[in-house]
């Protein structure tokens, strides 16, 4: 919508220009300026959000919010209207914190006055706000007291006096002199101890060390308290003379002092000891916490019984890994992906054989073998948009490339539906071939003008017939078979392609990024390419001893892989024929055909439909099917043998198809298998 808006407006502008209407042009840009929807561009309305936060517009960011919420969030279905308000609370959050961070608390004062008739009754915004309250009050009471310290350091600044023994110096006499000296000695020796004694304490601990005097106290009172002028001691006054009066009240107050310190000593010595002590009882708990366990279970504490038990199984389970199993965890924990989350759809009650994500990675749709087709979307929850019952067996599906509201439906009695998911409904339906029944394979061109149908004659047994694959036999949907293309617009047939050595079912199609080219896989084993602006089968090669499952193109489209039912996964040179890449051996998990086990003797087979491979966006990873879940293979050419990176789990039934989205951020790995469930795990690609 945003593209065609801005296009159109070039359009304008060029049709203006070219008529000379500069006036309507000036208008036309400046109502462009003006345009708060921004031509429904994203980027831009993010921009004008920003910048609205950016400024502290606490007024023009919620008018600007209204506007939005009426012209655009107001028309979204009921089942967004939970992630739009989830949107608008991150958004005034964001505004808070940005005016909180820039030390803004004006602006977050006016943000509660303007909004609390809003937001008092909102669940969101309760603890926020409390812890807002909170932050504000810290950040305040740290304010005032950096001021009340800074003003405290100018006022010692503006009215520092010297000390009253260093103003009055020329008055003392030389005994005076002496004991100021030894006094100040002295204090400064015991001073550098407590310093000393103080490092091994604690910060709770060193309030009591402080100097005896108060901290109000100003160096003129100290210097005189030191002295011992016109504060004398009780004892002092009772028993001093006045003719030694001072100097006797000056060596008393300093024997007091003295007395002082070397109490405070002992207390600090105290303390040091009882921190010891402390020091010991952690380290014995760390040493003896064996002991500790043992004892508290037999006190009768019974939670700490299994605490034990599974630490104890940990610690012999590490104790036995052997240096493989140690290699295997280091690699491990530089796993490439994080899985986020994964959820289950469950509304299929029958086998899946097909499961694909469209174009926009917003939709899935997926097809049982009962023929039941569902069509749901996962973000922001899973919901199903659509779900239909055909009457006739379905063996293929495809989403429409351009229209990707459209679904490619293949049967198994010669049509091809063209089904409409938001409609609920089927636009048309055409025949492809009486005597070819059986549509195998659907694809569609990128450019979405066309698309390849494969039909193929009905099979010499039932791909439900577990003697087959029992017996070891292979090769038996041998089949006479058609490649044909079709136009989506008018629905119908261009041209068939002609297959060599002789007419066979193509099990699988896949076409490049730009539509140039279509691989095939054929039951006879044969890779075929095909040239699609000539319409003629540029090269093919024996790739399988057996059918051809699945084929898909690589990330640099130099290469083409397929798996066979020999259970190969091969890598092929497409510029030169039947050259191998790289060959690797799968598990029969992982190729087909599929066993469900169950009561009674009872198996439910079902050979390879959809996808049985995909890749990530880079194609260094491959997801691939299992019997418990998808697993994540790593690609390297070098190496003979696939390293496993990732095991996705989450089924009890073997997986059937997979598929890989890599339209969002986040990469969405689909997981579906023989109990009609269907795993979605959400990837993040960890970047090295």
């Amino acid at each position: 919508m945003a593209a065609a808006a801005e296009r159109t407006d070039e359009l304008v502008r060029e049709y203006l220009l070219f008529r000379g209407f500069t006036a309507a042009l000036k208008q036309l840009d400046a109502e462009i300026k003006a345009d708060r929807e921004k031509g429904f561009r994203v980027d831009k309305i993010v921009d004008q959000l920003q910048q609205f936060v950016q400024s502290y517009d606490l007024a023009a960011l919620r008018d600007y919010w209204s506007y939005l919420d009426r012209r655009l969030f107001s028309r979204l279905e009921d089942v967004y209207r939970p992630t739009v308000n989830k949107l608008k609370t991150s958004l005034f959050r964001y505004y808070l914190v940005h005016a909180i961070q820039n030390g803004r608390n004006d602006k977050a004062q006016e943000f509660f006055l303007k909004q609390a008739s809003e937001l008092q009754n909102q669940a969101e915004w309760k603890d926020c706000q409390d812890k807002v309250k909170l932050v504000l009050f810290a950040l305040q009471a740290e304010s005032s007291r950096m001021k009340k310290e800074e003003l405290e350091v100018e006022q010692a600044v503006l009215h520092h006096k010297l000390p009253a023994y260093v103003a009055n110096m020329d008055r003392l006499g030389d005994s005076e002199l002496d004991m100021t000296c030894n006094q100040r000695s002295t204090a400064h020796s015991l001073q550098t101890r407590g310093g000393f004694l103080s490092t091994f304490l604690s910060q709770s601990k060193k309030g009591p060390s402080r100097p005896a005097h108060p901290s109000g106290a100003s160096p003129t009172q100290t210097s005189s308290m030191l002295l011992g002028k016109k504060e004398p001691t009780n004892h002092q006054s009772a028993k001093g003379k006045e003719g030694t009066g001072s100097s006797k009240d000056g060596k008393s107050h300093f024997s007091g002092l003295a007395s002082g310190e070397s109490s405070s000593l002992q207390q600090r010595q105290k303390r040091l000891q009882e921190h010891g002590k402390e020091r010991k009882e952690l380290l014995s708990k760390g040493t003896f916490q064996g002991q500790s366990a043992e004892k508290k279970t037999d006190t009768g504490i019974a939670e700490t019984e299994p605490c034990s038990e599974l630490h104890a199984e940990q610690t012999d389970t590490s104790a036995k890994m052997p240096a493989s199993s140690a290699e295997a965890v280091g690699v491990r924990q530089e796993q490439p992906f994080i899985v986020l989350s994964q959820e289950e759809y469950g509304e299929h009650h029958s086998s899946i054989m097909y499961c694909r994500v469209d174009c926009s990675g917003r939709r899935v749709a997926s097809l049982d073998v009962d023929g039941v087709i569902k069509v749901w979307s996962f973000n922001p929850i899973m919901q199903t948009k659509a779900s239909s019952i055909s009457k006739s067996p379905l063996l293929s599906l495809e989403w429409a490339t351009k229209r990707d509201r459209l679904l490619l439906l293949g049967s198994g009695v010669g049509t091809v539906r063209l089904y409409d998911t938001e409609a609920k409904k089927n636009l048309c339906e055409i025949s492809i071939d009486e005597d070819m029944p059986r549509i195998l394979s659907l694809a569609c061109s990128p450019s979405g003008a066309s698309f390849v149908c494969s039909a193929a004659a009905q099979s010499l047994v039932s791909h439900m017939d577990f003697s087959v694959v029992s017996s070891g036999g292979k090769s038996m949907n041998q089949v006479p078979g058609k490649l044909l293309l079709w136009d989506t617009k008018t629905m119908k047939q261009q041209l068939q392609f002609s297959l060599e050595p002789e007419p066979i079912a193509i099990n699988c199609t896949a076409f490049n990024h730009n539509g140039n080219l279509l691989v095939t896989g054929a039951a006879d084993g044969i890779v075929r390419l095909f040239d699609m602006q000539q319409h003629e089968c540029a090269m093919s090669w024996k790739a399988h001893d057996g059918e051809v499952y699945s084929v898909e193109f690589s990330y640099d489209e130099n290469t083409v892989y397929s798996i066979g039912e020999d259970g190969k996964f091969i890598q092929w040179n497409i510029h030169k024929s039947g050259l191998k890449v790289s060959e690797y051996d799968l598990p029969s998990e992982a190729t087909g055909p599929f066993v469900l086990s169950g009561y009674s003797g009872y198996k439910q087979v079902q050979f390879p439909r959809g996808r049985l491979f995909a890749f990530d966006s880079e194609g260094n990873y491959m997801l691939t099917c299992s019997s418990t879940g998808g697993v994540i293979f790593k690609l390297n050419g070098e190496e003979k043998v696939l390293e496993s990176c990732l095991s996705l789990g989450g089924h009890r039934a073997p997986v059937v198809t997979v598929d890989w989205s890599t339209a969002m951020d986040c990469g969405t790995c689909l997981t579906a298998s023989m109990d009609g469930k269907i795993k979605l795990t959400t990837l993040l690609a960890q970047k090295s």
